[in-house]
């Protein structure tokens, strides 16, 4: 896989602990979504959450189901040969199986499935033992930014470049969910301007309306996504930030058509469509005679005037130049006629590309 490409127009979406600890349900968020993903033709990661509970949280807390967090991800374990099970299915979808690892023995885990990327949850975004292990894999990384100061920011990028890792940045609320107004997606900008060399993306919770989201985020510049999944046709109670296979659908299709409306120009003056030339070609104005010229005159500004429409072959006001580097005609115009490209001693009258494109050009 070419590393220089690997985050460009990638989605990442995230299971998280959606598979409620069944590794059936998770096959079947496998299946839904890789089909969805299919079906509009773009690239997707499916994405796994990997943690040593031994490594992870301390002994004396491993039952603590008071404490949410630690409840719900005890309760939502899969063994590693599950996952061996997950992992294969996800490959045989033609999704890429990507996984973030919470704890070190859980990097060992990406090694051994052979993640093509490592995801860095914001919450891990500057614990320096994890991320010096994932640095040991030499493994592509996408970095969740939510909460993170600019200091640590920097430090990161530079930890990750100074070993030739490749790196994304995603833009990222870490409130699940958030609303449409604290998106800030402004700074997906901030972020492009500031690591210019790097793949900016957005990692994506609100849970209103993220077609609208993706598509203001493309514009912007970001160019890897992530969303939660799920499904609920076993009538599980789906979280506000994670999606449905309908739901991605409709996310994939504006992400589609931002595409398509921002157009490939983002760096480079983009190409003209000839419908537009042909259009504003009707507006611009050509030289015509205010009097009867001679062969050999120097037009002067007394000699012409400027109107529509513009005829095949005729001098515009886009070519005139007139003063110290006066033109010389090479040949007579009666008063009113429009004065000729081919005409006028202009480098344009010699260059037979430009002189077929004026032949071309206007009425």
């Amino acid at each position: 896989m070419d590393k220089d490409n690997i985050f460009n127009d990638l989605f990442v979406l995230e299971v998280a602990s959606n598979h409620q600890g069944s590794l059936e349900r998770g096959l079947r968020i496998v299946d839904a979504f890789s089909k969805v993903v299919r079906f509009n033709n773009v690239r997707a990661a499916i994405k796994l959450q990997f943690r040593n509970m031994e490594n992870f949280i301390h002994k004396d807390f491993t039952r603590r189901n008071d404490v949410r967090y630690i409840g719900r991800i005890s309760k939502t374990l899969l063994t590693k040969e599950e996952f061996v099970v997950l992992v294969e299915a996800i490959r045989k979808s033609n999704c890429l199986p990507l996984a973030t690892p919470f704890d070190e023995k859980s990097v060992d885990w990406c090694v051994e499935f052979n993640m093509p990327i490592i995801k860095v949850a914001s919450a891990d975004n500057n614990d320096w033992f994890l991320l010096e292990k994932i640095a040991s894999t030499k493994k592509p990384v996408i970095i969740s930014t939510g909460g993170m100061s600019l200091k640590d920011m920097d430090d990161v990028v530079a930890f990750f470049k100074n070993r030739a890792i490749p790196i994304a940045l995603n833009h990222c609320i870490a409130a699940y969910p958030h609303e449409d107004h604290e998106c800030e997606l402004s700074q997906i900008v901030f972020l492009r301007n500031r690591y210019r060399d790097l793949v900016i993306g957005y990692s994506s919770h609100e849970y209103r309306n993220w077609t609208a989201s993706i598509s203001i985020a493309y514009g912007m510049g970001a160019r890897t996504f992530e969303r939660h999944i799920d499904i609920n046709d076993d009538g599980f109670e789906v979280a506000k930030y994670s999606s449905l296979p309908a739901q991605i659908d409709a996310w994939f299709k504006a992400w589609h058509k931002a595409k398509e409306m921002c157009g490939s120009a983002f760096v480079d003056r983009r190409n003209f469509i000839q419908r537009e030339i042909e259009y504003l070609d009707t507006y611009v104005r050509g030289v015509y005679a205010s009097r009867d010229l001679m062969v050999g005159h120097k037009l002067t500004e007394e000699d012409i005037y400027l109107a529509i429409p513009l005829q095949k072959g005729q001098m515009s006001c886009r070519e005139l130049v007139l003063g110290k580097y006066g033109l010389h005609l090479s040949k007579n115009v009666t008063k009113d006629n429009p004065i000729m490209i081919d005409s006028v001693d202009t480098p344009y009258a010699s260059d037979p590309v430009l002189l077929d494109y004026f032949m071309r050009r206007g009425l």
